[in-house]
This record gives C-alpha cells, structure tokens and sequence, in this order.
C-alpha cells in the first residue's frame, strides 16, 4: 500500500497548530506533534526539517485559511465595521489563530514567517481601503494603513485579552460573543466612516 504523504502532512500541521496553540515554538514538542497526529516523529524532521520549519508551515498554512475566509476587497472595505465582524467570527470559530499570531510576535519579533508575502497581503487590504477612501466611504483623516491596523487590533483585542473584555463587556443575554460582536461593528464603523 502507498504511503499517503499529502495525508500525514495534513495530520502532522492539524496537529502543530493546537501544540503551538498552547505551548507556542519554544514549548512545542515533536514527540507531541507526532502522537496527536497518530504519525511517527521522523515524518516531521522529514516533511518539514525541524520544529521551527514546522511553526512556520503551520503559520502560513493557517495564515492562508483566513485569507481566504476574510477577504477585504474595494467594495467590502466601503464597511470595514462588517469586515471587522466578519474576522470577529472567523477568530471566534478559530481560537488558535491569535494565539499562533501572539507566539510569533513574543518569539519572533526580528523576522517573521512570510513576511514579504505578508506584507503584500496587508498592501492589498490597504489599497482597498485607499480606494474606498477615495470614493468617500470611509474617513480620509486617518491613513489607510493606519485604518487597517486600527481594526486588526480593534478585533483581535477580544481575543488576546479576554480578561479585560470580561470585565468591561460582560455576558449579556444573548451571550458574550453577540454582544461583543456587536460593540466591535459599531465601533468600527463610528471609527472608520467619512
């Protein structure tokens, strides 16, 4: 029977993202990786060379998942509010997310993984902004760039610092997603509109 390669390196990163998750790249363990996945060890020095080289796999692979979940085109840019929503809903159904991104910034603040391709990413949503900006539907006070970085941090506050949401945004009876939800739309919009 054929060894499934593309199958265990989707076991192996399914596996990296909780590990990193929680223990971030320094209290990773392959050994963990490995049993969580059901794959032997040596599958990860092979697929991916070390444990760093699998951190950063795990980020792209994961960085590309929102990408895709997320898009800010011109036109939805005209509403960052629901775009801010739209990330709010992909962190909550995707915890680890922030956490890999929080990781990263404590452990790897010199370089990070895909940077320049990162930064094209982050050009484009810029440039949506910037048209948007020009077509008068948001403020043009506040540089795009800035926008964008204003609402990245707006969204992933709920999460990185839950604690501090609990006590200033507590559960209402719809619960605490809903509402908390509902404050980051608002917010950005008042934020962001012309």
């Amino acid at each position: 029977m054929a060894w499934d390669t593309a199958r265990t390196k989707q076991l192996l990163l399914d596996a990296a993202v909780e590990e990193f998750a929680e223990f971030g790249p320094e209290g990773a363990r392959v050994a963990r990786v490995a049993t969580r996945a059901g794959v032997n060890k040596e599958r990860i020095y092979q697929y991916f060379g070390n444990k760093k080289k699998l951190f950063a796999s795990v980020l792209e692979s994961e960085m590309a998942k929102l990408a895709v979940s997320v898009p800010l085109t011109a036109e939805q840019a005209t509403d960052l509010g629901e775009y801010a929503g739209r990330a709010y809903d992909y962190h909550l159904s995707h915890p680890h997310f922030l956490r890999l991104l929080a990781w990263e910034g404590l452990m790897c603040q010199d370089r990070v993984v895909a940077e320049y391709e990162r930064t094209d990413h982050y050009e484009q949503k810029v440039a949506a902004i910037s048209e948007a900006q020009r077509a008068g539907a948001l403020t043009s006070e506040v540089p795009a760039a800035q926008l964008m970085q204003t609402v990245i941090a707006l969204t992933s506050s709920w999460f990185t610092l839950p604690q501090i949401a609990r006590m200033l945004v507590p559960e209402g009876p719809e619960g605490a997603a809903d509402v908390r939800r509902e404050a980051l739309v608002t917010l950005a919009r008042r934020l962001t509109r012309a």
